[in-house]
């Protein structure tokens, strides 16, 4: 009997294993808070990118989702419906072949409204190894991601799934 106890008490422990490392993970965020919100699956509604006369355009077309895991990964992934709607007058090519894919860790500033995604794979090569910090904002039941360099001027919409 006392095999049989300690057989199932091993199972129930190694089984609790992971949902003890996610809810350790989420006390690290307070409820309500900016990085308990990202948590999610989000999908793209809409790219605003600029043009080649410098002004916005919105992209309505293309596919996308975003990840953020309650333990620190991301994953984000975005189809373009023309290649050529990637925009290339961006300073940092974020897209190859109409498609933009990169995955990693991801930290929260709460302070400073940014997300930084800590590249850890891409399919444009250059961005590895990169931390790439995100402004965010949360409008309507929107997440608003932007880029936080003065430099560049594009900004993308997503929707909890």
């Amino acid at each position: 009997m006392k095999a049989l106890f300690c057989g199932t008490l091993a199972v129930v422990v190694a089984l609790s294993g992971p949902s003890w490392a996610q809810s350790t993970e989420r006390k690290n965020a307070s409820p309500g808070s900016a990085r308990e919100t990202l948590v999610g699956a989000w999908h793209l509604l809409w790219l605003d990118e600029p043009g080649a006369d410098g002004k916005l355009k919105r992209i309505t077309d293309a596919k996308g989702s975003l990840i953020y895991t309650p333990d620190g990964h991301m994953s984000v992934q975005v189809m373009y419906a023309k290649p050529e709607s990637a925009s290339s007058n961006n300073p940092v090519a974020y897209a190859q072949g109409g498609y933009e894919g990169s995955f990693g860790r991801y930290d929260v500033n709460e302070a400073a409204h940014t997300v930084t995604h800590h590249v850890e794979g891409a399919n444009v090569r250059a961005l590895m190894g990169k931390d790439l910090p995100r402004m965010y904002q949360f409008s309507d039941g929107h997440l608003i991601i932007s880029s936080s360099r003065t430099d560049e001027h594009w900004s993308v919409t997503w929707e909890h799934y």
